[in-house]
């Protein structure tokens, strides 16, 4: 048998910082993480968001060893996320790593944080070769394997999807705790009266900004004349929004003549999404494969697990190339693992 190596991965490109290790046959020792939450109305600021992670990361990394029962020595590489992100907290984090790197003396991994959604989402739930739809606060795409590189199919043209319903959010005065998105579908059960908001799908690309603008206007004014609740609107925003994510995921399922969907990202953990995708991927002969909040959510073990499939490739770097970079392509890095 082949030997079992072990990774720790260190995420920071948001408002998480996750710490994980794990091994290369998939197994997940531990994925401690911790949430930076702003009060209602207002989102994340990168220096914000920095110091957080610089306030957090040690007592998380010793966390990270202690819930794996594991020591440094037996730490085969350090992996963590290059990008994209914000600028101040990958920094921030990848400084600890480096530090990391040279006081234990381990190789160094650079992982592409979305490449880190798809693989832990494949590994998590068995999927193969799926359609990927990666949704969250930062990213929207639609991606599939093809040739060494997971290639973006369509995706947002301006804010990602996450980012939409986090604003929209804001405009209504909810709790960022645990997360915008998860009262938005809390309070989204209630809504009982549709209002209709502009689709927007152009090819295999969607747009969420005049949505979102039109979403912020509707609810100042229906709110303030009584005609819809707080539930309504946001349950006719995610039905909006998620009917047009399902429409380019479908088109992508028919052109790659693919039956699996794979959702991941943090917007993935939303089981109204969940529930029309598997609608759509039944209506093919398919099937949604889908994770919850521990693996949906930026966290730590999937840049590990990431980490190491590219590790046993032989793709580490030297400490002078572990740069970081708020903008990098899905479809950048060479994914040498896959046939």
């Amino acid at each position: 048998a082949a030997m079992v190596h072990l990774c720790m991965g260190f995420e920071g490109s948001a408002n998480k910082i996750g710490i994980g290790i794990v091994s290369s046959d998939g197994e997940i020792l531990s994925n401690p993480r911790r949430t930076f939450i702003t009060p209602p109305g207002t989102g994340f600021l990168p220096r914000e968001t920095a110091i957080h992670h610089q306030q957090c990361i040690v007592p998380l990394v010793q966390q990270c060893l202690d819930e794996a029962g594991v020591k440094p020595e037996d730490v085969d590489c350090l992996a963590y996320t290059k990008g994209p992100g914000m600028g101040a907290p990958l920094v921030s984090v990848a400084v600890v790593m480096r530090t990391l790197a040279q006081i234990w003396n381990k190789p160094i991994v650079p992982v592409n944080h979305c490449i880190g959604h798809i693989e832990m989402g494949r590994v998590v739930t068995g999927a193969k070769d799926p359609i990927v739809l990666y949704v969250s606060g930062g990213n929207t795409q639609v991606i599939a394997y093809s040739e060494k590189r997971y290639r973006i199919f369509g995706e947002t043209i301006d804010i990602a999807v996450g980012n939409c319903l986090d604003r929209f959010a804001r405009i209504l005065g909810l709790s960022n705790d645990p997360s915008p998105g998860y009262n938005i579908e809390q309070l989204a059960k209630e809504g009982s009266q549709f209002i209709e908001m502009p689709y927007n799908v152009k090819g295999m690309d969607v747009s969420f900004s005049g949505l979102l603008s039109f979403a912020e206007e509707t609810a100042v004014r229906m709110l303030s004349a009584g005609t819809a609740t707080k539930a309504d609107l946001c349950f006719s925003l995610q039905e909006t929004i998620f009917a047009m994510l399902v429409e380019i995921t479908e088109r992508a399922m028919a052109h790659c003549n693919t039956q699996d969907v794979l959702i991941v990202g943090g917007v993935g953990c939303n089981e109204r999404l969940q529930q029309m995708m598997r609608i759509m991927a039944a209506e093919r002969n398919g099937h949604l494969y889908a994770t919850d909040e521990r693996y949906c959510i930026d966290n730590g073990a999937m840049i590990a697990y990431a980490g190491i499939l590219a590790f046993e490739q032989g793709d580490t770097i030297p400490l002078e190339e572990s740069t970081c970079t708020q903008r990098y392509r899905t479809d950048d890095p060479v994914i040498n693992w896959r046939d």
